[in-house]
């Protein structure tokens, strides 16, 4: 069991809270501003989950996975440096602009990557990407794909990429899935493979799809 915290309640951060939370880790979903009252019987957290605010969330926990919008992610977590401090970060987002229609038009970061920007600006922490370059369900239903997906892995930190790939597995990816690309630099390559998915979904609709190696 580890404890968990994951800042972002919206699908992806909650999706992932319930699953690894079922999985039989503690999670803790940081809000930014958590609720006040009460949930009412039958309606709260799953066992094993609970909410409190981002700060909270961090410092009382091992890992964090960060699922919050990724052009603000960095000012948000810079501010959470203390917190974050000789902790795993796990990075599912992507730092873009977007066009009229909501979808991904352009990287806020040409030339490097969130990732690499989050190492940066927290040297204490050892970052973690993965995750970005599918649709969310797939992130903790990979096996719901008719062909078998990939998730990589970029990352400075050879241990936290093996612990975040354990993580992967409570999620139902299986070991073959995984791609381990090398250091956080190769995140640039995987942030970019997102401006593939505007395309994608205007000419199919939202269907669940991975950007996947075929071999």
């Amino acid at each position: 069991m580890t404890s968990i915290g994951i800042l972002g309640t919206g699908r992806v951060g909650s999706g992932l809270a319930r699953e690894l939370a079922a999985a039989g880790h503690e999670v803790t979903l940081g809000h930014r501003r958590p609720p006040e009252e009460p949930a009412a019987p039958g309606t709260g957290p799953a066992r094993g989950l609970r909410c409190a605010d981002q700060r909270t969330a961090v410092a009382t926990t091992d890992i964090v996975l960060n699922a919050t919008p990724g052009d603000t992610t960095l000012e948000r977590l810079s501010a959470l440096g203390t917190e974050l401090a000789g902790k795993i970060l796990i990075d599912v987002s992507n730092a873009t602009r977007h066009s009229p229609d909501g979808l991904p038009s352009d990287l806020c970061y040409p030339g490097s990557s969130l990732a690499e920007k989050l190492q940066r600006a927290l040297p204490a922490t050892r970052v973690v990407k993965t995750l970005n370059t599918m649709l969310f369900p797939v992130m903790t239903a990979p096996a719901a794909l008719s062909t078998p997906p990939t998730a990589y892995l970029s990352g400075d930190d050879a241990d936290a990429k093996n612990i975040t790939a354990g993580l992967l597995g409570d999620l139902g990816w299986r070991p073959e899935w995984i791609e381990d690309l090398g250091d956080i630099t190769t995140a640039r390559a995987t942030e970019a493979l997102v401006l593939l998915v505007p395309h994608v979904l205007r000419r199919r609709g939202f269907q669940p799809f991975a950007v996947s190696l075929a071999r």
